[in-house]
C-alpha cells in the first residue's frame, strides 16, 4: 500500500495544500518543479525542511497547489506544508525536534494577520484629522 499523506499551511491569505507520496524526490509548486520557483529567496525559504530533513526529501515526491496572498506568505505557507507533511509521512520525533529547535514557524503556523480598516478612516490606526476653524 502507497503511503499519502495530505496537509495544509496557512500565512495571511496564503493556503498552501501539500500531497506527499513517495518517489523520487520531486517537488512541484503550482504544477512548475521547485527550481523553477521566483524569487530566489521564495526558493530558498522552501527548501529549508527539505534540507533539514536530509535522505528523507530525495525518497518523496510533494506536490504542492498554492493560491491568495502575495509571494512572501506563500513560500511562508509552502515551506509550513511541506515541513508538516515530511513530519507526518516520516513519523519521526527527531525530525519535529530538528523542525522546531531551528524555526518553530515550520511546524506552528503565523496567524497574524494585517488589521482590517475601519470606516471612515484612511489606514486601519489612523483616526480622521480635525479642524478647528
Amino acid at each position: 500500500m502507497v503511503k499519502v499523506v495530505h496537509v495544509s499551511g496557512r500565512r495571511k491569505r496564503s493556503i498552501a495544500r501539500a500531497t506527499l507520496t513517495g518517489g523520487k524526490g520531486v517537488i512541484r509548486v503550482n504544477s512548475f518543479l521547485l527550481d523553477n520557483v521566483k524569487p530566489d529567496f521564495a526558493r530558498d525559504k522552501i527548501r529549508e525542511p527539505l534540507v533539514l530533513s536530509g535522505e528523507l526529501a530525495g525518497k518523496v515526491d510533494i506536490s504542492i497547489k498554492v493560491n491568495g496572498g502575495g509571494w512572501r506568505s506563500q513560500s511562508d505557507a509552502v515551506r509550513l506544508a511541506v515541513s508538516r507533511a515530511l513530519v507526518r509521512y516520516s513519523g519521526s520525533k527527531v525530525l519535529e525536534k530538528t523542525f522546531g529547535d531551528y524555526d518553530r514557524q515550520l511546524l506552528v503556523a503565523d496567524i497574524r494577520h494585517k488589521e482590517q480598516r475601519k470606516p471612515n478612516d484612511s489606514k486601519a490606526r489612523a483616526n480622521r484629522t480635525k479642524s478647528y476653524r
